[in-house]
């Protein structure tokens, strides 16, 4: 198979779909790499290393979209990219189809075949391509909050660990999952006191039973979460259903009750956001205000990581791209994680979170793989 991976072109995206050791691994099985040059620059991977593990370099994404069979990217396609696609074409990359229909119908358009890193799933409820990213993102949301919190980057002024005789920052994390509970640790570590709530009875208990002494841990409902918000210093959303749209659980009534210039830190924005007032922004323009609260909801966080991300982000999805490459869409019959993935085939949505969010036909995995 012509595995091609273009440049991420996305605001300050400098993550790369592949590593010189990802190129060795197809090689060895027999495929060709094409990757546009100056592709791996932002993490640190220059085109001599590519060209040593035996990739063809090209100049151009036209160059490597027309040849390719299998396109790997990050994140989802944008402006110009989505014509350089064409039907039948499989694209694995984060796709986060729920939270924008435009680039939903776009695709289905184009009758390509997406994979969704975010939705390849375990039996056990796991994902295992999402959960480097969102231990990424769920470090970076308290650095990032302790950040804002300054007043000279229009916070409240609040040190997040405090001092001796003042009190720490109160934060709360809207989740317990990987990003809820990597939060929570970093904001622990920081000295905060910190509130996570979560929904799931088990995690809850396993929560209690494992975060530090400065992390409380609550069962999640609307009430819960109202009076914990009205209190806090700084407020992280880390809210996820797989593949389907994140439910709105902070509503823009709600920062009325708040303190003034506390910091919203929505992690959940690559799914629709967690927060009823959360709009995707960017690393050059991150920040907005609503109601006189800051808000931050960069849709690729990791980004800003690049080194760290592309080798844990290649880690975790290196084995199923060589089981996509070496066997086509078998591997998804063989795999039910892989499966999971499957978002778009050739013009139908196969991941029903997708369909439910914008009210499209879905048209079952298993079908599309007997056929």
């Amino acid at each position: 198979m012509i595995i091609g991976v273009p440049t991420e072109i996305k605001n300050f995206e400098n993550r790369v779909a592949i590593t010189p050791a990802g190129v060795t691994d197809f090689i060895r099985s027999g495929h060709q790499v094409i990757i546009q040059a100056g592709a791996g620059l932002g993490s640190g991977i220059v085109d001599e290393e590519y060209l040593k593990a035996g990739a063809t370099l090209v100049p151009t994404p036209e160059e490597v979209y027309k040849p390719a069979e299998l396109i790997l990217k990050v994140k989802e396609p944008v402006d110009y990219e989505l014509e350089l696609l064409r039907p039948g074409q499989i694209l694995f990359a984060y796709l986060h189809l729920a939270a924008s229909e435009e680039l939903t119908k776009a695709l289905l358009e184009r009758e390509v075949i997406g994979i969704a890193y975010e939705t390849v799933q375990l039996a056990d409820g796991t994902l295992p391509l999402l959960a480097p990213m969102s231990e990424v993102a769920g470090s970076m949301a308290p650095q990032i909050g302790a950040y804002y919190l300054a007043r000279t980057q229009g916070g409240r002024g609040i040190l997040m660990g405090g001092v001796a005789g003042v009190e720490p920052a109160n934060v709360v994390v809207l989740g317990g999952g990987h990003v809820g509970t990597r939060a929570a640790m970093m904001a622990a570590g920081l000295g905060a006191q910190v509130t996570v709530l979560e929904i799931a009875p088990a995690r809850v208990r396993y929560l209690f039973e494992t975060m530090p002494k400065n992390v409380k841990v609550l069962q999640s409902n609307q009430y819960t979460i109202e009076k914990t918000v009205s209190r806090c210093d700084l407020l992280i959303g880390a809210v996820l259903i797989p593949g389907s749209k994140a439910p709105k659980l902070v509503t823009r009534e709600m920062l009325s009750t708040m303190k003034e210039r506390a910091v919203m830190v929505d992690v959940a924005v690559d799914q629709g956001g967690c927060f009823e007032t959360t709009r995707p922004s960017t690393h050059e323009d991150p920040v907005y205000y609503v109601d006189g609260i800051l808000h931050y909801a960069v849709s690729n966080m990791p980004g800003a990581y690049p080194r760290t991300s592309t080798f844990a982000l290649t880690n975790a999805t290196m084995p199923y791209a060589l089981k996509i490459a070496n066997k086509g869409l078998v591997a998804l019959r063989e795999d039910a994680a892989l499966a999971r993935g499957l978002n778009l085939y050739r013009g139908s949505v196969t991941h029903l979170g997708v369909a439910a969010a914008f009210d499209l036909p879905h048209q079952a995995v298993e079908k599309v793989l007997v056929s």
